[in-house]
């Protein structure tokens, strides 16, 4: 009789003898298509990771996007409806252009969709490829151009149920111009704007908002409409309950009074094209400044003290280092190639008031890159926040005038720039010049934002604004 040990080896060793004879009759290669699969994974799986990879080294323009990004909304802060106005408050005082002016016909300033006529005489001082960009505009003329520019823009729309603005080509400034001289009634001063009011408040879409989103220019200073007492200058527009909500594109507005937007005086320069911005930036950037400063205006010998006869005396004695053009008549109407040059060849340019705080010369001196010398607060720092630089010292020079009067020299102050600072203003003037000037075309620049441009954004903003629940301008 066998151990048990063996007899449970044996048992074993058959049991394994039988497995061993099962596995040799399975069907051959039993395994096989379970390798393949798992072959084939793999080799998907590798080849993915080829495509991705090679796919990081493609030129861009061989890849598709098959999901590209929206273009943004031109138009996303709302849509301009543009009143279609009888012709008594636009056209027809174009009509009549030989009666705006009280002393001489106003149709060749107001010619050419109120750029004016084409400069003359300025061969040999601007580029000869820009002259054509360059006409002597009408300083009272931007009433025409907004309306011209706005009947293009590309927020435009014939829906004013879609519209989030209404724009009044009303030629406020036009309007009033003649009766503001003379022996004109107070009644024809107010006569216009008295009867744009009474047709614009008998559209639905001024009662649904009560104004608020409406806007309109006004091409002369905001005095000239804001005659408070009978005999006081001007009209009293401004005051006349139908325009309080309505915002108002202003050459000069009222500090205090958020309705006034201060807008740039028109110039001379109205480029063509983004190109042409380009190449006069390059031009003022590169000039040669022959004088540390300039002056251009008249003096008031009737009025006492008359700062502007203070300045051309200092400019007398700068010792050379100050050029003067005395505007005395009319020698300065509407620009000329020598306030130009002058400007040009200037460092700065002395911007003293004018019949009011403001004058067109700012515009005229920034554009030919001579950076602006102020003497009251309201020449421009609190004027035209939209299109110059907040932060003023970064452009220009501010000296009070009654430093002036008491006998600090303007020419010691300008020499204590370093050529260094000099510079670095200059270039701020420089970048800022787009912002000043009016484009040519209807349809303004391909890509760069002029005056108007910057102009009808702001407005846009601003109502965008008023819709916000107790917006703190309602009333």
């Amino acid at each position: 009789m066998l151990p048990k040990s063996s007899i449970v080896s044996t048992k074993l060793n058959s049991i394994e003898r039988k497995c061993s004879s099962n596995t040799l009759h399975l069907p051959p290669f039993s395994f096989v298509p379970h390798v393949n699969r798992l072959w084939l994974l793999l080799f998907i799986v590798s080849l993915q990771i080829t495509i991705l990879f090679m796919a990081r080294y493609l030129p861009l323009h061989h890849r598709r996007t098959h999901f590209p990004s929206p273009e943004p909304d031109p138009c996303s802060s709302g849509r301009i409806y543009v009143y279609n106005l009888p012709p008594v408050f636009n056209q027809e005082l174009l009509d009549k252009c030989d009666e705006l002016n009280p002393w001489s016909s106003s149709c060749e300033a107001l010619s050419n969709g109120g750029l004016g006529r084409k400069a003359t005489g300025l061969y040999g001082v601007v580029p000869q490829e820009l002259i054509p960009a360059w006409y002597w505009t009408d300083q009272f003329a931007m009433e025409i151009i907004y309306h011209n520019r706005i009947l293009n823009h590309e927020c435009r729309t014939m829906e004013p149920d879609s519209a989030t603005a209404f724009y009044i080509p009303f030629y406020a400034g036009l309007a009033v111009g003649k009766y503001l001289w003379s022996n004109y009634s107070l009644k024809d001063r107010d006569r216009y704007c008295e009867m744009i009011l009474k047709w614009v408040q008998d559209q639905p879409y001024w009662n649904a908002s009560g104004g608020w989103d409406h806007f309109m220019t006004m091409g002369r200073i905001t005095w000239d409409f804001r005659r408070s007492k009978n005999e006081d200058w001007g009209s009293n527009c401004i005051y006349m309950p139908g325009m309080r909500n309505i915002t108002r594109l202003l050459i000069e507005r009222n500090p205090w009074d958020y309705f006034d937007v201060g807008v740039p005086y028109p110039s001379g320069f109205h480029p063509r094209s983004d190109s042409d911005i380009f190449q006069w930036q390059n031009f003022v950037r590169n000039r040669r400044r022959k004088t540390l400063f300039c002056f251009a205006g008249a003096p008031r010998g009737a009025v006492k003290n008359d700062f502007r006869g203070l300045l051309l005396s200092q400019c007398k004695n700068a010792s050379g280092l100050c050029r003067a053009v005395n505007c005395a008549g009319t020698r300065c109407s509407n620009g000329s190639s020598v306030i130009l040059e002058t400007f040009l060849d200037s460092d700065f340019c002395l911007q003293p008031r004018g019949d009011s705080f403001t004058r067109r010369s700012i515009f005229d001196c920034m554009i030919a890159g001579s950076i602006p010398v102020f003497f009251w607060h309201r020449s421009a720092y609190l004027q035209y926040q939209w299109f110059l630089p907040s932060e003023s010292k970064s452009y220009s020079v501010f000296i009070h005038r009654d430093e002036v009067k008491t006998g600090r020299s303007i020419k010691n102050v300008l020499e204590s720039y370093s050529r260094e600072e000099v510079k670095k203003m200059r270039e701020k003037v420089i970048e800022y010049i787009p912002k000043l000037v009016y484009a040519k075309p209807e349809k303004g620049l391909e890509s760069i934002k002029d005056a108007f441009d910057v102009a009808i954004d702001g407005v846009l903003k601003r109502n965008k604004e008023h819709e916000q629940p107790g917006y703190k301008w309602r009333r």
